[in-house]
Parts: structure tokens; sequence; C-alpha cells
């Protein structure tokens, strides 16, 4: 029986990764967190975990500075970053913070399985398209820093609520509800939001968001 820690900030995110291990008879949850420190807490109370599956961005503390700090305390504990982004950055720092695996969200519960035990056998899982990036980033290393242009991006205030509604995984409609606005309000804040970060889906805008310390 492999004992595991979820670690995820979005209940419906932790509720899809406990469907998917609920498959096999081999897997039992023995905890779950909500960010790094509640996680670092919770495994400094009972570290009798075998391997975390992580998300990356959590409050307090993100899932790359809990696994630096965890690998520092539990070394013998398994590490598969579970996340929906696949930058090259959070890449890099990840493996370098001392993960063991690197998983995209989308996973199908067999090749999760599959993951945890590589894992679990000395392997090192990745999704194939992580993999790729992982080695262009060893073959042309890249240094990671603020970007030069983190100045230059100017969000309104309204454009900033909605994207961090957005991050949120909220829908436009809700969205506009939160900020008693029209959907389509919404959606043309975005458009702009799109437009000032250079980006074309809600992914990269969260992300490059958050990189420019935006949101």
């Amino acid at each position: 029986m492999i004992k595991i820690a979820l670690a995820d900030d979005n209940t419906f995110l932790i509720k899809s990764a406990q469907e998917k291990l609920s498959f096999f008879d081999d897997f039992n949850i023995k905890l779950i967190a909500v960010n790094g420190i509640d996680l670092i807490e919770k495994l400094e109370a009972n570290h009798n975990v075998d391997l975390i599956l992580m998300d990356i961005e959590m409050p307090k503390m993100d899932g790359i500075e809990a696994t630096a700090v965890i690998k520092q305390k539990f070394p013998q504990i398994k590490i598969i970053m579970l996340t929906v982004f696949d930058n090259d950055e959070n890449i890099f720092k990840s493996i370098k913070a001392g993960a063991d695996g690197y998983l995209l969200k989308e996973v199908s519960p067999r090749d999760l399985q599959q993951g945890i035990l590589d894992t679990m056998g000395g392997g090192a899982t990745m999704t194939p398209s992580i993999a790729l990036k992982t080695l262009k980033l060893f073959r042309n290393p890249i240094t990671f820093e603020t970007p030069e242009n983190a100045d230059s991006i100017k969000l309104t205030t309204r454009e900033t609520e909605v994207l961090e509604q957005l991050s949120k995984g909220l829908k436009y409609d809700a969205i506009a509800k939160n900020l008693f606005v029209s959907p389509g309000t919404v959606r043309k804040h975005i458009e702009n939001i799109y437009t000032k970060l250079q980006v074309h889906n809600k992914l990269e805008a969260i992300q490059k968001a958050r990189d420019n310390k935006l949101i």
C-alpha cells in the first residue's frame, strides 16, 4: 500500500485527484493539505507518507518552496508535481527543488498510477511534453529572473480583479455576477488583458500575470 498526500488549494482538483486514485487498491490517501505550510505542519505531526502529489500555485507557500523544504526535512518522501502549468520556469525550479516527477493535471488515472509506481520504483515520471521541455532546458540552460518588461505591463484595477477571479477557476458569468457587470463586459476586459499581456489563452494570461507580480 502506497501512502499518498495531496497538496492543492482547489477543492475541485483535490476531488479530481481523489477520484483518479480511487480506481486503484494499492493507494491510500493519508492526508490533504491546502498549501505548503499546511502540508509541512501535517507532515511534522505525522510523516508516515510515501509520496506527495504537489500543486505548484498555492497561497502562503507554493509547491516549489514546499518541495525544497520537505526534501530537506524528509528526503525519503517522493514528490510528483501535479499542475496545470507547464512553463519552463516552473519545470526548472521544481526539478532544482528536488521534485521526483512532473505531471499535468489532465493525466489519465492509468498514467497517474503508472507514474506513481515508476517514481516509487526509483524512476522519474514526466508527462511527455514536460520531458521534452526538460531536455531542451538542459541543452539550452536559461537564467530565470524577473522579466525586464515587468514594469511596462499595466492592468487597470478592474482588469486585475477579472484576472484574479479567472485565476480561481471562475466562469465568465460568475465573474460578471461578482463584479456587478455583464458577461460581455467581462469578455471585453479579458480581451484587453490578453492584448496587454500578449497571450492567447487563460492559462498563459494567469501564468504571465503571476510571473510579473500582477496578481
